[in-house]
């Protein structure tokens, strides 16, 4: 009898616990969701012992630790990724299925937040005509704005138009991004405002930006990157007007060969460009000042770029998350002044991985390759025109999808499901093509329950994805100049599906855990810490054992 007393009154403290640390007036002032762009889960350990104690390690000390979080959708892109993040859920039903996909209506492909329909801010091109139109969910800063009503702020920062768009959401404030091919200024879209900030404005004409343009070397000597390859090998791109890809990397001296501030943005400093305007923006902005819940999203892009181009073998991106490291020190020592230690919360996760590039795995007698989509493209339209008299038949191969032409297929009383056969079939001959899959009349993907299966399907948009989709064998990369060196990243293999996750910050528990988690729980587990609606399309779960519980 006693021992059931004492069983009643620990669940009743435990549910007591729970009840004080979820009251609705217990929310943090700012929620920080940052994403860094390509970064593979390993980066964290490979390099654990090169980071300082205030970024990654201050995370995973004083925070929560999922050791095993995966996207959960194919294609794994940029795009995707960022929405997937803050949405809750995949392109099934976000609808951002690619950075770019075949528009059916229009017949033509489009770009994931283009929308000629407003105007640049800040700049004199196209650079600022962005806005999230094509994402078809709320966000859950959507969400918490709904629920404060528009009293909290949102803001979205990233190099990257997608980074800073899609995170932010519909009902965003603001998102800022860089005109990386023009002026190199922070600039907007006329979506979010009319005009710059004044501050904004001001950081423009400092030289924050222009400081960047120095020698990019290592930042610990160069002998003890232990954790990467060798610095000269044939397996990185490199920079133009470089004959190696080797450090030292004079920025100054090749900005004009590289598309001048494009440089800075393919180098660890476009990150640290990214910390300098935050910090500013938390000076400037007042977000978590009061009692309403604000969110800020940082998409640190600059790491993907240096992903691309010299692989995750090299000792430039072992340098960048090195650097890295101390930038996401700064923000976390400038939300400790300017928001409070106790009142903000920051979740820390990636928008995809990536591998090896092929050539690299092939010296080490690892099953890779390159494949050539535009050749197979063309021997297909060949064959079917050869067989059916019509020209052109498939009109796109984007995102590993294959689109017809399907008004010359009615005009000319084809078969749709017999050519999705029959293509179908000449695809699964190619060496490299691991598994093939059509949809139906509906452009239903109508799959086998199993794992990929399922990952093809959550990243299948009725409306928007092709007829056929083709699955690469392990390691493959589709065949161009730029993926012959460095990296790339598409597939629902581990290296593009598992990416960090780490919570810390008011009302996060100290741990960890390997059970696994999927990409669309994130926004589910901050829509509970806010006690606030979920983003309409969520289908993941809060991960409850994340949370912390106070006594």
């Amino acid at each position: 009898m006693k021992n059931q007393v004492l069983f009643l009154l620990l669940v009743f403290s435990f549910l007591t616990v729970k009840a004080q640390y979820n009251e609705p007036n217990n929310r943090p002032k700012l929620v920080v969701g940052i994403v860094v762009d390509q970064m593979r889960y390993d980066y964290l350990t490979r390099f654990y012992n090169k980071y300082g104690e205030g970024g990654f390690k201050r995370m995973i000390r004083d925070g929560f630790n999922c050791k095993n979080n995966h996207f959960n959708y194919i294609p794994t892109k940029t795009a995707p990724g960022h929405a997937s993040i803050f949405t809750g859920t995949t392109p099934k039903f976000h609808g951002i299925i690619g950075n770019d996909w075949f528009d059916k209506k229009l017949g033509e492909n489009v770009y994931c937040v283009n929308d000629n329909s407003f105007k640049s801010v800040g700049t004199d091109n196209k650079k600022g005509q962005m806005s999230p139109h094509r994402m078809l969910t709320t966000t859950f800063a959507d969400e918490n704005r709904l629920f404060t009503q528009m009293r909290g702020k949102t803001i979205g920062v990233s190099i990257k138009d997608r980074g800073a768009v899609l995170p932010a959401g519909h009902t965003a404030n603001a998102a800022y991004w860089v005109d990386d091919k023009g002026t190199g200024n922070w600039i907007s879209s006329s979506f979010y405002m009319k005009e710059l900030p004044n501050w904004v404005k001001r950081f423009n004409e400092s030289n924050k930006t222009e400081q960047y343009f120095k020698t990019w070397d290592t930042y610990y000597d160069i002998d003890s990157y232990t954790e990467s390859g060798d610095d000269l090998n044939t397996f990185e791109g490199g920079f133009s007007g470089k004959e190696t890809a080797t450090f030292p990397y004079d920025l100054n001296a090749l900005k004009a060969d590289n598309g001048n501030y494009k440089i800075i943005v393919e180098t660890p400093y476009g990150n640290s460009l990214i910390t300098d305007f935050t910090l500013e923006l938390l000076k400037e902005e007042g977000l978590g000042k009061d009692n309403y819940t604000d969110v800020l999203t940082v998409s640190y892009s600059s790491t993907d770029k240096v992903g691309h181009n010299f692989g995750v073998n090299s000792k430039e991106v072992e340098d960048t998350y090195i650097r890295l490291d101390l930038d996401l020190e700064r923000l976390f020592k400038a939300l400790d002044d300017e928001v409070g230690a106790d009142n903000y919360v920051v979740f820390l996760t990636a928008d995809h991985g990536a591998p090896n590039v092929p050539s690299y795995l092939q010296s080490n007698k690892i099953p890779a390759g390159l494949f050539d989509l535009n050749a197979m493209v063309d021997a297909l339209n060949s064959e079917l025109e050869e067989e059916y008299g019509v020209k052109k038949l498939i009109l796109s191969r984007i995102n590993n999808q294959i689109f017809f032409n399907h008004k010359k297929i009615s005009k000319s009383n084809l078969d749709l499901s017999e050519l999705k056969e029959r293509v179908s079939n000449k695809l699964l001959q190619y060496r490299l093509i691991d598994k093939v899959y059509t949809t139906s009349d509906g452009n239903q993907l109508e799959l086998a329950n199993g794992y990929l299966e399922n990952m093809l399907m959550n990243g299948h948009n009725q409306k928007r994805s092709g007829d056929i989709v083709f699955v690469f064998n392990p390691a493959v990369f589709k065949d161009t100049l730029w993926n012959r060196t460095g990296t790339d990243h598409h597939s629902g293999l581990n290296y593009d599906t598992h990416v960090p996750l780490l919570f810390f910050g008011k009302g996060i528990a100290k741990g960890s855990t390997l059970q696994r988690t999927n990409i669309t729980d994130i926004a589910p587990t901050i829509s509970a810490l806010l006690n606030i609606s979920l983003p309409n399309g969520a289908i993941g779960n809060p991960l409850e054992f994340v949370f912390e519980t106070q006594e």
